[in-house]
């Protein structure tokens, strides 16, 4: 039984008009599946520049419906290369109510269903909680032609708790398309800082959970923002297999090999081990030490 799946990350620069960045993820899309891609993974709100970098009421109008022109573009995409499609879109679900939502088309473009954000960041040039209402969904696992996926995005990379969720309902392979970078006037040894905390993080979800982790990031400069890009891959004992650079656009197919979740639980059996009935203060926002003896 063939276990590789071959895993298509793009990682691209956006421009200020959505119809030319749809043609050129759609575009990037048919260049990794010429290049063997069964599953692509689009960056974070992949159609548009970051608009959260500040607050202006216009950019609702960015907002669209999932299932939606969006996803009814990738579907034909995607039926068209037979490729898994993992999209990131700001969903207007109401009026009033938005979220920050991947899409999942299988590979003969059946619309698979949506994950929404979890976890939304509020910090200076990531104004996401003006824009997006936290999801709703709960954590996602879809059952693709190559795999089960989970899929998380961007703020959700820092807490393990998404990602022990996901990888307990039986995800192969984790997620995260992302949207994050350096403010321009920050010192690069603090960039530097915090790019590798942020890759260290995602690899400790590999080795926790014993699964592949894919992170896709964007890439150029966006108002206060500089994306770092740095898109990679980790196996299940957070071995980074594929890390893209922090400047260019890249489409990368990396292979990988999903009887290493099997071969790495195994050998460091965590989920076995794990003490579920001493884990119930977890669910506090904050223990007291007199709350917990």
């Amino acid at each position: 039984m063939n276990n590789t799946v071959k895993i298509g990350l793009i990682q691209s620069i956006c421009s200020d008009d959505k119809d030319i960045n749809l043609q050129v993820a759609t575009a990037n899309i048919k260049k990794a599946a010429s290049k063997g891609a069964q599953i692509v993974c689009l960056q974070e709100l992949f159609s548009t520049k970051y608009f959260c970098e500040i607050e202006d009421h216009r950019n609702f109008e960015l907002a669209e419906t999932i299932p939606g022109p969006t996803t009814h573009l990738l579907s034909d995409v995607s039926n068209e290369t037979g490729t898994v499609i993992i999209a990131s879109l700001f969903e207007k679900r109401t009026t009033g109510i938005y979220h920050n939502t991947t899409a999942v088309l299988d590979s003969d473009g059946k619309y698979l269903g949506m994950y929404r954000k979890n976890h939304i960041p509020d910090d200076p040039g990531f104004c996401e909680k003006f824009y997006f209402t936290p999801g709703d969904t709960g954590y996602k696992v879809f059952p693709t032609k190559y795999g089960k996926i989970g899929v998380l995005i961007c703020w959700d990379q820092w807490f393990p708790e998404a990602a022990r969720i996901t990888s307990l309902m039986g995800a192969e392979i984790l997620f995260y398309p992302t949207a994050i970078g350096w403010e321009l006037d920050t010192p690069d040894e603090v960039n530097n800082e915090q790019y590798e905390a942020w890759q260290t993080m995602q690899r400790s979800h590999a080795i926790a959970n014993g699964i592949h982790v894919v992170a896709v990031n964007r890439v150029g400069t966006e108002g206060i923002t500089k994306f770092w890009g740095g898109s990679f891959v980790a196996n299940p004992f957070g071995t980074v297999l594929y890390k893209a650079s922090h400047e260019n656009e890249e489409i990368h197919v990396q292979e990988i090999d999903l009887s290493q979740t099997s071969k790495y639980r195994s050998i460091w059996p965590f989920l076995r081990d794990r003490r579920i009935d001493t884990y119930k203060p977890i669910l506090k926002r904050f223990i007291d030490s007199s709350e917990y003896i």
